[in-house]
């Protein structure tokens, strides 16, 4: 059974969600505000978090860093809930590591089909092993900072190594650029999109057999890149 944690300050609501996905059949945990629910992430490791980015004490951008940067946690997938709907706060919500980002109010049954697309998206992901990052015979050790191509070391650069990990973290979903340049680059670094585009060529050309015939990282025309393996 799928557990999941809801961390939500706003009683009705934290009530709706977990009635809700209990009716369809998950297994649910609640915290009403910030440090008790990050003790019970490191506590029940939950399949999928819930989180509310305005939460009492410690917020939900913080919990989300916390959980990002612990490596028992990290492969845990992060939908924000936030009654603030711009783009720069989606765009730090991406940044902080959650993988979905809902805007107050909501319907549960909206609600619902994104927690279910979520975790299909998790389903691909790269077993993680320790502080590892595992696809065939691509190994990349997260603390580290280092990548092996069967026994042979690849060198990176820094932002080579960080492309690889959202990709490898995100296997079989498609990442469009602009989540891309959120993620890798940050959203207040103003960067071209081609830039992108240069940094994947690079990558194919240091881990794909075959750089003009890429099996690992695909192209989606129009859309970006996904992570095969």
């Amino acid at each position: 059974m799928v557990k999941v944690l809801v961390v939500e300050d706003e009683e009705t609501l934290l009530h709706n969600i977990a009635e809700k996905l209990r009716s369809e059949g998950f297994s649910v945990l609640t915290a009403n505000e910030g440090e008790s629910g990050l003790q019970k992430i490191k506590a029940e490791v939950p399949d999928l978090i819930i989180l509310d980015i305005m939460l009492p004490g410690l917020d939900g951008l913080s919990i989300c860093r916390m959980v990002r940067h612990d490596i028992n946690t990290t492969h845990i997938p992060i939908i924000m809930l936030t009654a603030r709907g711009t783009e720069v706060d989606k765009i730090v919500g991406l940044e902080s590591g959650a993988d979905d980002y809902i805007v107050k109010p909501f319907g549960l049954g909206e609600f619902l089909a994104r927690v279910r697309a979520v975790l299909r998206r998790v389903e691909g992901r790269p077993v993680i092993q320790q502080d590892e990052l595992v696809a065939n015979d691509l190994r990349l050790n997260l603390t580290g900072r280092r990548v092996f191509k069967g026994d042979q070391e690849i060198k990176l650069s820094n932002k080579e190594f960080d492309l690889l990990t959202e990709l490898m973290r995100n296997r079989s979903a498609v990442l469009s650029r602009d989540l891309i340049l959120t993620k890798v680059w940050g959203y207040d670094y103003f960067v071209d999109k081609r830039t992108v585009d240069v940094h994947i060529r690079w990558l194919r050309e240091k881990i794909e057999d075959d750089p003009s015939s890429p099996k690992r990282i695909i192209t989606v025309r129009g859309v970006g890149y996904r992570f095969e393996g």
